[in-house]
């Protein structure tokens, strides 16, 4: 995730630990309060089945409740991810609130210490939910959002789904949650970025996710509408323009993108250009953060129980919570794994990748994306839009 407004606006966020938490022995000193070990954000998709059928959706399949963990699998589960000191599980589909046990299961899992956040197309949560949600201390309900009502209903494919979201945005910020909209963007809504601002706005939602389109589940049918390079630039800028706009106006709001970590050199390479003052210690915090975290600060539970390095990549299986905790799966991995692989990824990445300076602070893009357009785990991601001369630093 890039904080445009973390970065290019310095607000204070609440992630800011978990975004900004790798131990550097050059950090300034008003950086420090960054410094801590990391482990994984657990992204747990406790369950396949859905009510809607997103035309992006990367857990595409015909779900098997048969094959979900049980209540108390999940329990174990949750036990393993707390014991290995996990932060945050994030809960998600298909749609988590299908699942009749959710809120037990984010009761056990705020019992045993975590943060707990739900990423949800919103459709299911009544006011009376969103009350319950407040009451178990949930930290954030992310809910799905990818244009105005008809582009919306358009990509999640059910009539009305958006006026439903949108009720539950309500339900949720009266309900005192804090809440805020997902957008992947493609050719078919990257037009309404004003609009979903505009939107924020009205509706006082103090949160946006914008997601780069990734290759995976019915996503990876999506490969012609995904954006150009031009095309994405743009869509930072404007995302940055509307940012600094939403602040200028007495609306401060925290605005991410994600699953493309070009976007983290291409802030940085405009606020260069900018003469912005803050730069450096942008710079700073990126190589901080490091980029693509899929296999180490990134981490994903399947709703049968197997984990892998991120939500997108569903051939790489490490393990199975139902035969060992999840610190087994995921601590120390063997050396020749591509766990371990993945956590020096420098040394295995290919083409343009090994020869940029941002290397460090992008981590390579993103693995499954890569993949997915050319057959290689190392191979280069084509949703870098970065040019040859902004990687090598040519004039």
């Amino acid at each position: 995730m890039i904080g445009i407004s973390k970065l290019y606006l310095g607000q204070a966020e609440a992630s800011d630990p978990l975004r900004y938490g790798r131990r550097s022995a050059d950090l300034p000193s008003h950086l420090l309060q960054f410094s801590q070990d990391k482990k994984p954000i657990v992204v747990w998709n406790v369950t396949q089945r859905c009510n809607l059928r997103c035309k992006h959706c990367y857990a595409a399949g015909e779900p098997d409740p048969a094959k979900e963990l049980t209540t108390a699998e999940c329990h174990r589960a949750i036990d393993g991810v707390a014991d290995f000191g996990c932060p945050v599980i994030l809960f998600s589909g298909g749609e988590p609130f299908m699942r009749p046990d959710l809120l037990e299961l984010a009761a056990h899992a705020r019992e045993r210490g975590r943060r707990v956040v739900f990423s949800t197309n919103g459709t299911l949560i009544t006011p009376a939910l969103a009350d319950k949600i407040k009451a178990l201390g949930a930290s954030y309900v992310g809910i799905s959002i990818d244009g105005v009502r008809e582009t919306h209903d358009a990509f999640r494919g059910v009539p009305g789904a958006y006026d439903r979201s949108l009720a539950a945005i309500r339900a949720c910020r009266d309900a005192g949650v804090k809440v805020g909209l997902r957008v992947t963007l493609t050719r078919a809504n990257v037009r309404e970025i004003p609009a979903i601002f505009r939107l924020m706005r009205e509706e006082r939602i103090p949160r946006i996710c914008l997601y780069h389109l990734v290759y995976s589940g019915r996503g990876a049918n999506l490969r012609a509408d995904d954006l150009s390079h031009a095309e994405t630039r743009a869509a930072v800028d404007r995302i940055i323009d509307e940012t600094k706009a939403s602040f200028d106006a007495g609306h401060p709001l925290e605005v991410l993108t994600v699953d493309n970590h070009a976007d983290a050199p291409y802030l940085w390479l405009r606020m260069v250009r900018e003469g912005n003052p803050r730069a450096e210690d942008v710079l700073a915090l990126l190589r901080m953060n490091g980029g693509n975290s899929s296999g180490n600060g990134l981490s994903c539970v399947s709703w049968d129980g197997t984990v892998y390095p991120d939500q997108f990549w569903r051939d790489k299986p490490l393990g199975n919570v139902r035969d060992k905790p999840f610190g087994e799966i995921w601590g120390n991995p063997p050396a020749d794994s591509l766990l371990a692989w993945l956590r020096d990824k420098p040394a295995h990445v290919t083409g343009r990748c090994r020869a940029c300076r941002f290397l460090s602070i992008c981590g390579g893009n993103f693995r499954a994306r890569g993949e997915a357009a050319t057959g290689d785990v190392w191979g280069e991601d084509p949703a870098c839009y970065l040019t040859d001369e902004e990687i090598l630093g040519t004039p």
